[in-house]
């Protein structure tokens, strides 16, 4: 009874704040929003104080909605948007989303479209009962976001139910006035990999990340220790994903496998990285005979309980928990995870993967928060050694270490991860080239590299200042290069291979499957090429192996056997490209932090790094720093 007596007293709060000429005829939850239905939705645009004034009112994120019976037949609305839209916007796709009554329109250029560039908005909206969102399109097409339109479209009934359910659990009366909080560590303590906390108070359970471990040989040491937490997955309120690498959300789509069934919160561009990532994930398993954790239809069901935000929104996610997600400077979209807890009684920020630094496709890491009692953080490069050279250092060691091996008529084989530093080492291989410093050779990109750029291309409002600035208010596309080969199908791999110097961009980043497997057996064996690391090589991975110097690799061959390949190739780290932070970055960022910290957590790094960043941290701030090993609980409150 109080739980609908509070809905009552809520939608009473929000009616009596709205005009008639609204036109409201329903107010549902939303999940963590609540939706305003009207049949006057250009009265609300033009008067948008008022959905502000309402927010300041109840303290909740509201949307405004179109009611359903205003809403024209898709089919009519395509012809419309085709005789209103400036064909120099040039629309390239229309996707209509059912569940909210929301079309995205994907533009070349969609400045053109907006309300403040003159656009009628709300004329659009009147005239086709839906409300228009646009964004740029991407370059090539990406079968990610055709599998995320897919999966909305056909679940449209679900997903109106599974939101007006998850508003009724997120905005119910709390329980218990007690307050409790602790983390347990159900991976990425003392290692790299796996990341997966949970978060439990008096009211809530919520699981920050759900990775895998790249280099393990065993389930215990691969997957998170839900197990050992002893929680049911139906007792989950929430799964927080902070970007879009496996390590972090590469277990996911299992745990819907499993029988969980709420929301997964990430930012906008997550979500198509994630389904991405772990269709390949699939594919790679599916080819080499490894475990299959899970299928399309289970990416299928994670697509369909998404819930996207963009940086510095405020949401419920629990009764008693508010998540703001904000830039991490790691890849595309990537997030810290602030959590809000109680009535201000206590605030977390963990944050993933984090970059405290400018690169050419990210702005820094904010710092910024308004209050933040635990800080839980990475320290991949804890050790007092682990210094990134200047960014310039960094880039014509890259160059040097190149154009040497082109000049002997070697090949260059860099694995990188197809999310993040592939798109930076694009942009500088694409500017040394024009600008003849770097020797003029054919650059092949693996296909998974070229749609995760179309990605980036497609939400490049996530991306730096400046790159923002050159794709959405100059149309320049950086990504696209006269150099660049995209190698869409395995018979493309015959002209990478082919005799003559040649740099070849390829997944995965640690040699641990994928397409850069078979480059990599024909190029090793060769004293003349090249195999040159960019990014971290996490422990028990063949790409660490062959970095500390193996001279044999194992791996398994086409007939399901396993075969010897030598190793007599050039090996070469370029250190400096990493979407990490360093040693300097981390202890600079936790001394940003205002007011000061009552406790960090260091996690995600290997053992003797993060009890050297745990020390150094107690010793600089004299703050209490503890490094939990994996299955370890933590009272914060």
């Amino acid at each position: 009874m109080a739980q609908k007596a509070s809905h009552v007293n809520l939608m009473s709060t929000i009616l009596n704040s709205i005009p008639a000429e609204a036109q409201i005829t329903r107010i549902e939850y939303e999940g963590p929003r609540i939706a305003l239905y009207t049949k006057n939705p250009r009265f609300l645009h033009q008067n948008n104080y008022i959905i502000s004034e309402i927010v300041n009112s109840v303290k909740k994120r509201v949307v405004t909605r179109t009611e359903k019976s205003i809403r024209k037949p898709e089919q009519d609305v395509r012809s419309i948007l085709d005789k209103t839209l400036p064909v120099e916007a040039a629309a390239t796709n229309y996707f209509f989303d059912d569940a909210i009554g929301e079309i995205t329109v994907e533009a070349n250029v969609p400045r053109l479209l907006a309300s403040e560039n003159g656009f009628d908005v709300a004329g659009l909206m009147e005239q086709t009962g839906w409300k228009v969102k646009v964004r740029k399109s991407p370059h090539v097409a990406s079968s990610a976001i055709q599998n995320i339109y897919y999966a909305l479209k056909t679940g449209a009934d679900e997903r109106e139910r599974f939101y007006r359910d998850l508003g009724e659990t997120i905005f119910r009366p709390r329980f218990t006035t007690a307050e409790q909080i602790t983390v347990k560590c159900l991976g990425a303590g003392q290692e790299v990999g796996r990341s997966c906390f949970l978060v439990e108070t008096s009211e809530s359970k919520v699981i920050l990340d759900a990775g895998i471990h790249p280099g393990s040989r065993n389930a215990w040491d691969a997957y998170p220790r839900l197990d050992w937490a002893d929680v049911q997955l139906n007792e989950l309120d929430a799964v927080i994903i902070s970007h879009a690498h496996l390590d972090h959300m590469g277990f996911l789509p299992a745990l819907f496998k499993f029988g969980y069934a709420g929301p997964v919160y990430c930012t906008e561009p997550t979500l198509p990285l994630m389904t991405l990532l772990q269709t390949d994930y699939i594919k790679i398993a599916q080819i080499e005979g490894g475990r299959i954790l899970y299928d399309q239809k289970d990416i299928r069901n994670m697509i369909q309980h998404a819930v996207t935000l963009q940086y510095g929104t405020v949401t419920d996610v629990s009764p008693d928990i508010k998540l703001v997600f904000n830039n991490a400077g790691h890849i595309l979209g990537s997030a810290t995870v602030h959590l809000h807890i109680g009535e201000g009684v206590h605030n977390i920020v963990y944050t993933g993967d984090y970059k405290y630094g400018r690169t050419q496709l990210f702005d820094s890491a904010s710092w910024n928060y308004p209050r933040v009692e635990t800080l839980i953080t990475e320290g991949t490069y804890g050790n007092k050694e682990d210094i990134m050279p200047p960014r310039e250092e960094v880039e014509m060691n890259f160059v040097n270490a190149i154009n040497k091996t082109l000049s002997e008529g070697g090949k260059v084989i860099i694995p990188i991860p197809a999310v993040g530093r592939a798109q930076e080492i694009i942009l500088v291989l694409d500017h040394y080239m024009r600008n003849k410093v770097l020797t003029e050779a054919p650059v092949f990109l693996e296909g998974m590299i070229s749609e995760a750029t179309a990605i980036h291309v497609s939400y490049a409002d996530y991306l730096s200042r400046e790159l923002r600035n050159k794709m959405l208010e100059e149309g320049i596309n950086p990504f696209v290069s006269e150099y660049f080969t995209s190698i869409e199908h395995p018979s493309g791999r015959e002209e990478a291979l082919r005799e003559g110097p040649a740099v070849i961009m390829a997944t995965s980043g640690m040699l641990e499957g994928g397409p850069v497997l078979q480059y990599f057996e024909h190029v090793a064996p060769s004293e003349r090429n090249k195999i040159l690391f960019v990014s971290y090589q996490v422990q028990g991975t063949l790409g660490r192996r062959v970095l500390d110097g193996a001279h044999q690799a194992s791996m398994l061959g086409d007939n399901g056997k396993i075969k010897i390949v030598d190793v007599r190739c050039q090996v070469q780290k370029v250190d400096g490209f990493s979407g990490h932070s360093d040693y300097n970055q981390i202890i600079r960022f936790i001394g940003k932090m205002r007011p000061k910290l009552q406790q960090v957590i260091v996690t995600h790094g290997d053992k003797r790094k993060l009890e050297n960043l745990a020390y150094v941290i107690q010793r600089i701030y004299r703050i209490p720093t503890l490094r939990p090993a994996v299955q370890e609980a933590i009272r914060l409150y």
